[in-house]
């Protein structure tokens, strides 16, 4: 036995020009004196970001050294072999009191090359939306790499990008290449590659505390962009109660939405991954061979590929969690 257990990190906060306060009221996270808090990373990996565990014995100990020391009882040993000492997603709550930037990410080949950092595919779980929130994700219509640049030369971009009025359980899944952007009044958790490479293409000429507009990466991104078009972008699924319910399975995660209000037991002999448990709504236990590790609202918890069978008992009336790991 490896002795790893349940673990919790402590959450780095970041403050953004379109950030909000839904961190503290929604998810009860204590984001100190940070006025806008935007993100809350809940697991990371990024180089000079990297996570530190707050419970147990392992407790200030960050994940890389995790990773070293633990290899594929921490990750599964298929994980570990891939990626190595770098822990593979970066998790997150996003919350947007004003849009984000239209941005797009650059794939695992042309961020190699550019910047030697893997390429950027990501989802989004919508967690809560104010009346009319909106999300971009892709265009709207046909478009080729001329007929963009021509939109945004004549500051008219926005008349090609697809917006969808989001509501919660709303997903959406962001292939790197996609262009995409999270409206003013989303709350969204977010699963994505391990890689903190953006290209911002408009930000609406918005200024800072300094009077300066934020950089654009015009020219970068239009090598990483995908031109292609979908008559739809939100991702559709179904939820069984007290089941896992796949919304989204690609090559770089699979994100499970659990609902339950009864014990579950859980079995992964097979799975050789860590799981990932970003907690949406209500409490619940970790219960495992050598304890327990309660989860509350907002908490995310990192299971280690070494704990193949645990319970997930439930402390509210109901929960709603994010299950999270590579297949």
């Amino acid at each position: 036995m490896s002795g790893l257990y349940p673990l919790k990190f402590k959450p780095l906060y970041h403050e953004k020009i379109w950030g909000g306060n839904r961190m503290k009221s929604l998810l009860n996270k204590d984001y100190g004196s940070l006025s806008n808090c935007g993100e809350s990373w809940e697991i990371s990996g990024v180089e000079g970001s990297i996570s530190e565990v707050s419970n147990g014995f392992l407790a200030g100990n960050n994940l890389q050294e995790l990773v070293e020391i633990y290899m594929g009882d921490l990750v599964g040993d298929k994980v570990f072999k891939k990626f190595g000492v770098e822990f593979p997603l970066l998790i997150k709550f996003i919350d947007a009191a004003d849009d984000l930037s239209v941005q797009v990410h650059p794939n695992d080949e042309l961020s190699k090359k550019r910047h030697n950092a893997f390429g950027k595919t990501e989802m989004w779980y919508v967690v809560g939306a104010e009346n009319g929130a909106l999300i971009n994700s892709g265009f709207n219509q046909e478009v080729t790499k001329e007929k963009y640049l021509e939109y945004f030369s004549s500051g008219k971009l926005m008349d090609l990008l697809h917006y969808d009025k989001v509501f919660e359980g709303d997903v959406f899944f962001i292939p790197a290449g996609r262009v995409h952007a999270i409206g003013k009044g989303a709350l969204v958790a977010e699963i994505q590659q391990t890689s903190d490479v953006t290209y911002r293409i408009f930000d609406y000429n918005r200024k800072d505390a300094n009077g300066n507009e934020r950089e654009l990466h015009v020219d970068l991104a239009l090598d990483a962009i995908d031109f292609s078009y979908k008559e739809d972008y939100k991702t559709k699924y179904t939820k069984e109660k007290n089941a896992s319910s796949e919304i989204v399975s690609c090559g770089y995660f699979t994100t499970n939405f659990l609902e339950f209000d009864k014990m579950l037991e859980k079995e992964y002999n097979q799975l050789d991954s860590f799981i990932i448990y970003m907690n949406l709504d209500g409490e619940f236990e970790v219960e495992f061979e050598d304890g327990k590790e309660q989860v509350k609202k907002g908490e995310t918890v990192l299971i280690p590929a070494s704990l193949e069978t645990y319970k997930l008992k439930p402390l509210s009336s109901g929960v709603k969690t994010l299950e999270v790991y590579i297949k």
